[in-house]
């Protein structure tokens, strides 16, 4: 309903987005003054453009640490320029108004994970897999990954890889991609380095289908599993294609957890190239890497509380940290 009147009515847009705030609001969806200017659940006026969904999880960790909604805004915004594209944002883990999935070419998850995972509840799982039987792409990031050991399997088959926090990794550190593989999604990439991001690694892939984008070598001192253990020395893969074998296109990249680095060309270009590949989209030959300004960077983080630990009892405030200037 709300697709039909948006796409025949354009100029209801606006009061469609302001209801759709309200209803955020009663549902307990808590908004910043500046991120209830965002376009959340709008569904443009290009009836044969592509649409991909991106999915924004609760506020989660420190200031400047998964920023889902103010990234998936960002990817919102770059997408916007690309022709037939339509990207539609959704705020809270799940959209409010979930017949929007059903005209999806991919949907991206970026969102805490393990028993935090926005899509968890049975209703909800259901409905990824109808996606995924579809031949929907989807896209997961950072956290998403983590996923309880009941639905593993299922999610490895949807995403292509899987975290098991009994034998996987994480953790934060400066990572050196030192080889760009040739892929569709790595179009215009080059070798990069990516400073103090949050990793997961040592996945469990699916069997086939699989094609590493991103690996990289990970502190020895991170692998705390036997079985991660095992493998010293190894570089780990962070980043990955996945051609499922029922139909359908997954990418998954396991980083984004430090907000500044969407200041990162390279991190723009891979993440842009997944979406557009796991829609079944061709990727520019140079890759999409659209200027990002650190004003931009500072947009819409989510309103954090936390306890400052240095001198003297501390305080709850909110606070954000820097934002290094854009590459």
């Amino acid at each position: 309903m709300i697709a039909s009147l948006t796409l025949r009515f354009p100029s209801l847009l606006p009061l469609v987005g302001a209801a759709l705030m309200l209803a955020g609001a009663a549902q307990g969806l808590e908004l910043t003054a500046e991120q209830q200017q965002l376009p959340l659940e709008m569904i443009g006026t290009g009836g044969g453009a592509a649409q991909i969904v991106l999915i924004a999880g609760e506020p989660s960790n420190k200031p400047g640490q998964h920023e889902y909604l103010a990234g998936c805004a960002l990817i919102h915004q770059w997408l916007r320029g690309v022709p037939g594209v339509t990207p539609v944002l959704v705020a809270g883990g799940w959209p409010q108004h979930e017949n929007l999935l059903d005209s999806a070419r991919a949907v991206l998850f970026f969102m805490d994970g393990g028993d935090k995972l926005a899509f968890l509840p049975a209703a909800r799982w259901q409905k990824v897999e109808q996606l995924a039987k579809a031949g929907v792409g989807l896209a997961i990031l950072h956290q998403g990954v983590d996923v309880p050991a009941a639905q593993a399997s299922q999610f490895q088959g949807w995403f292509g890889a899987v975290f098991d926090p009994k034998s996987g990794c994480r953790g934060h550190w400066d990572v050196d991609f030192k080889q760009v593989p040739a892929h569709p999604i790595t179009a215009g990439m080059a070798p990069f380095p990516l400073l103090k991001d949050g990793w997961l690694y040592h996945l469990q892939f699916a069997p086939t289908g699989v094609t590493p984008l991103l690996s990289a070598q990970m502190p020895e001192s991170s692998r705390k599993s036997e079985a991660a253990k095992a493998h010293a020395g190894r570089d780990e893969v962070v980043a990955w294609a996945y051609e499922r074998p029922g139909g359908g296109r997954s990418f998954g990249f396991t980083g984004a957890d430090l907000h500044s680095n969407w200041g990162e060309a390279q991190q723009r270009r891979l993440v842009l190239g997944g979406l557009l590949w796991a829609a079944g989209l061709e990727v520019p030959a140079g890759g999409l890497a659209p200027e990002v300004s650190a004003q931009e960077l500072a947009a819409n983080w989510d309103r954090k509380l936390f306890t400052a630990k240095p001198k003297g009892k501390g305080a709850a405030k909110t606070a954000k940290p820097k934002v290094p200037a854009a590459k």
